[in-house]
């Protein structure tokens, strides 16, 4: 089995929905820290598990200084933002850890 991560930093916005009040409702930034863990029984044609520059792309490129609540089709909860990107890198992807602080960390793993 091969494995590979990406650790990316994307600045964002967002305002979180939530039936707790709190600040968390009114929109305010973060410098997140997303990691993506990929793994795969074999490589492809170019020798990589996936390439760093498609989660790159995919992620940094379509969530960096943005606002997450007009960017994802869900309220963008540090779980949801890492299911997100699951999503959007397929079947290799098994684990995304998102950090929203240093002490509020989310993590979605796939269910083997």
């Amino acid at each position: 089995m091969y494995y590979v991560s990406k650790r990316l930093e994307i600045s964002g916005a967002h305002a979180v929905d939530s039936c707790v009040e709190g600040y968390c409702e009114a929109l305010h930034g973060h410098n997140w820290i997303i990691t993506v863990h990929c793994k795969s029984k074999e490589l492809n044609e170019d020798g990589m598990v996936i390439d760093f520059t498609r989660i790159k792309k995919l992620i940094h490129g379509t969530l960096d200084h943005t606002n997450l609540n007009e960017t994802l089709p869900y309220n963008p909860t540090a779980e949801n933002i890492a299911r997100w990107c699951a999503e959007q890198i397929g079947e290799t992807c098994y684990k995304v850890e998102v950090a929203e602080t240093e002490t509020n960390i989310a993590v979605w793993e796939r269910d083997e």
